[in-house]
């Protein structure tokens, strides 16, 4: 059996300390998802106020690549949020790489192991662009599907845009535009995370519900990278554009 405990204070070290460690698998070979998402519920203790969540390996031919059938999840607290105009702090991070998501923000709570997309777009106050910052705590961004669960899905900060009521608004069909330094390096549209956002999220609901948790109004969610994620470096500088959502911009430091 893994020392759960333990394995929670080696990547909670890794944090703290902004130094990568190996895989926990390689020296704990029975890490499997379940013990996975068991460390990521330590970590949330003393990271402040749970307010939202995060979903990572959404698209289709990233679970193919991988060997998984579906997304995994994280939860976002006070100290991964990045407020306008507040620079990311590169120093303060391993390898910080950026990428853009369509973020929900909760009008209403939601819960339930049926969850359906329409219900989630019902429930859904607005959504905004998005800009978050992933941060393995693994050497090189090395690791297993239980590695990158149990490193909270590998996340940093993040920073969104103003929400805007989603209503009339196609979101699988959006165009997404990623800058660096001036640079279009990304384009992609909605349907990236699991061919529409709101279904990423309806899977978000209905995996929370075997853990007996569920959304709340006002939640923030980041429905999954709709790019592959760019380095940055001090001095770089991201925008994020979504058609009809917004725009958000991020300076590094």
């Amino acid at each position: 059996m893994a020392d759960v405990a333990a394995l929670a204070e080696r990547l909670t070290s890794a944090r703290t300390a902004v130094t990568a460690i190996p895989q926990l698998s390689d020296d704990t070979p029975g890490l499997d998802l379940d013990t996975g998402y068991a460390v990521q519920r330590l970590l949330r203790e003393g990271r402040g106020e749970l307010i939202g969540w995060k979903l990572g390996v959404t698209s289709r031919a990233k679970q193919v690549q991988v060997g998984v059938d579906a997304p995994i999840r994280g939860f976002l607290a006070t100290d991964h949020v990045l407020d306008h105009g507040e620079p990311l702090v590169v120093a303060e991070h391993i390898k910080p790489r950026c990428e853009p998501e369509i973020a929900f923000v909760m009008g209403a709570d939601l819960s339930g192991p049926h969850v359906t997309t329409t219900e989630v777009l019902a429930a859904t106050g607005g959504v905004a662009a998005g800009i978050e910052v992933i941060d393995s705590r693994y050497t090189d961004y090395r690791f297993t599907m239980p590695d990158v669960v149990a490193d909270n899905a590998s996340a940093g900060r993040y920073v969104i845009g103003s929400p805007v009521p989603v209503q009339g608004i196609d979101l699988k069909l959006v165009g997404v535009v990623l800058e660096h330094n001036g640079e279009v390096i990304a384009t992609a549209s909605g349907a990236a995370s699991l061919g529409h956002p709101a279904a990423a999220v309806a899977w978000l609901v209905r995996s929370l519900a075997a853990d007996g948790e569920g959304l709340r109004r006002g939640d923030v969610i980041l429905s999954g990278g709709l790019t592959a994620a760019t380095p940055v470096a001090a001095g770089d500088s991201i925008v994020v554009t979504i058609d009809r959502v917004g725009s958000v911009e991020l300076a590094c430091r």
